[in-house]
């Protein structure tokens, strides 16, 4: 990894794995195993320092940096398991939950507007779920399952109903989130790239949700659905154009046979002007059961939480899992797909096993001057602060007051730093509008002028000492000497306008790029 320098750029502790026999071997240290083969000891990075590997935990498990004072206890901490206290300590916080949810609302809602179902709720759901540390596969089932009829529970209905239930719509969603299959070409016709991606898998996914609509005229608005309708499609590409009739199923499944109705029979709740139709057999309600009852959403899902640790996915692109694209480490792909479903998707399990491996542990910086192969994970890859990451750890740093630390600071860096709402987050790239808020906006610079705040606090202090409470709260760890005496020239002969040239070096480390990555 090149030098970092200044360049503004804008509860409960994990549960344990039941395991075949008191002698099995901790997934973490399979992870290494399967990672470090052949000359890997050699070209790999050296174990990454206690302060890079504090931030780069909290970042990843609490989506915030640590506190100047959390540093110091941690770097003068000499136990040998310190490392494995703090990830304990960060999953059992109420930060983890809140991170989750951010994590999830971003993955399964591309950050929509509201709808139907308040974010409010939504994320209030989506926390109280990790808080509780509720299964994965539950969370999900939840999600697909309901309809919003309910008006004390309507929040996990958000998924479909802030999609207005558009079967194509999300059909694509369901097929790249949950199963890693970005199917959307698949509407029209065979994917054209990936030989494996049919239409008639595309199609299989929508005949889950073709017959359910968004009962508007009732209270409060919820899903209904019809008791008949095939599911029909035709490839653009076919000159004969064959009508196919979709069967009920998952692109890696067996189809779901579906009972004969009666005539006359066919509802519990008949359809009706304010009434909201319910079939005696729901084809959508099959969806959530058969989704997370699938190997390839439990595959997807060991993917997707490794890519949150590790920066990349064994399946890179996480979302195009075919045979063209195989895992880096196939393997690899199969323990942890294994081990998720052994332990009944913990995340909390699952990030702790991947957290204590010495593949996450790894430093960033390449160990030769030419880059290393990001799919052996040789060095920890650098990951941007996503928005909410970067909103909160700003008001870390900075020590802004915890009654001015809230959702509505959140969504003001939401609206510059995140994607576009509804669709799904791009690759990292800078730009003017995120450049101007750092450079000249007005909220850093008034958190760095607040009295009590860390500029002030650090500008009443000797300089090497100011140097030292800068380089903790910011960077998460302590300046090198050369640092502190760059840090005391600067200062030097300032003792009049002190206070704001610690606001400008403070404002200058927090625009550098060593701030705006996780590494």
């Amino acid at each position: 990894m090149p030098n970092i320098v200044f360049v503004c750029i804008c509860s409960v502790l994990p549960s344990a794995l039941p395991a075949a026999s008191s002698k099995a071997t901790p997934l973490h240290q399979s992870i290494d195993a399967q990672i470090a083969v052949g000359n890997y000891s050699k070209q790999a990075a050296p174990i990454c320092t206690d302060a890079e590997f504090l931030r780069r935990v909290t970042l990843d498990l609490t989506g915030a940096i640590p506190t100047a004072a959390q540093t110091r206890t941690f770097l003068d901490d000499k136990s040998a398991d310190k490392r494995a206290r703090k990830i304990d300590a960060l999953l059992a916080s109420a930060e983890y939950a809140r991170h989750m949810t951010y994590v999830v609302d971003s993955l399964l809602m591309d950050r929509r507007p509201d709808k139907h179902v308040t974010s409010a709720e939504w994320q209030k759901y989506l926390r109280e779920s990790f808080a509780a540390n509720k299964p994965y596969d539950v969370l999900v089932r939840e999600i697909l399952s309901a309809d919003g009829a309910d008006a004390k529970n309507r929040a996990p209905a958000r998924f479909l109903l802030d999609r207005d239930a558009e079967p194509h719509q999300v059909t694509r969603d369901i097929s790249r989130v949950f199963l890693g299959m970005n199917l959307t070409c698949c509407q029209c016709h065979d994917h054209p790239n990936v030989s494996q991606y049919k239409q008639d898998h595309y199609y299989g996914i929508l005949a889950f949700l073709a017959r359910t609509q968004v009962a508007a005229d009732v209270k409060p608005t919820a899903l209904g659905e019809k008791a008949d309708g095939d599911t029909t499609f035709t490839s653009v590409f076919d000159t004969a154009k064959v009508i196919h009739t979709a069967s009920l199923r998952l692109p890696s499944g067996n189809a779901i046979a579906e009972p004969k109705s009666v005539k006359g029979k066919e509802y519990k709740v008949a359809p009706a002007k304010g009434v909201r139709p319910i079939p005696n057999f729901s084809r959508r309600a099959q969806l959530g059961p058969t989704v997370v009852a699938s190997r390839q959403f439990a595959r997807t899902t060991a993917n997707r939480l490794w890519a949150l640790m590790m920066g990349r996915g064994l399946i890179h692109p996480v979302e195009y899992d075919h045979a063209a694209n195989p895992p880096s480490h196939p393997k690899l792909l199969d323990q942890l797909t294994d081990a998720l479903i052994t332990a009944k998707f913990d995340l909390r399990w699952m990030f702790r096993e991947l957290a204590l491996s010495a593949t996450y542990q790894r430093a960033s910086a390449w160990p030769t001057e030419k880059e290393p192969d990001a799919a052996k994970y040789l060095t920890m890859s650098l990951k941007p602060l996503h928005a909410e990451q970067l909103a909160w750890s700003l008001m870390q740093a900075t020590d802004l007051p915890e009654s001015q630390r809230n959702e509505g600071t959140v969504r003001t860096f939401v609206g510059t730093f995140a994607g576009r709402p509804g669709e799904p987050a791009a690759d990292f790239q800078v730009t003017l509008e995120q450049t101007l808020f750092v450079a000249n906006g007005p909220v850093l610079r008034q958190w760095l002028a607040r009295p009590g705040g860390l500029a002030d606090r650090a500008s009443k202090l000797k300089d090497d000492a100011t140097a030292e409470e800068l380089f903790l709260a910011i960077y998460t760890r302590r300046p090198t000497t050369d640092e502190i005496r760059e840090v005391t020239a600067y200062l030097r002969g300032r003792d009049k306008d002190r206070s704001a040239a610690v606001q400008e070096m403070a404002w200058a480390m927090i625009a550098s790029v060593e701030f705006r990555f996780n590494h």
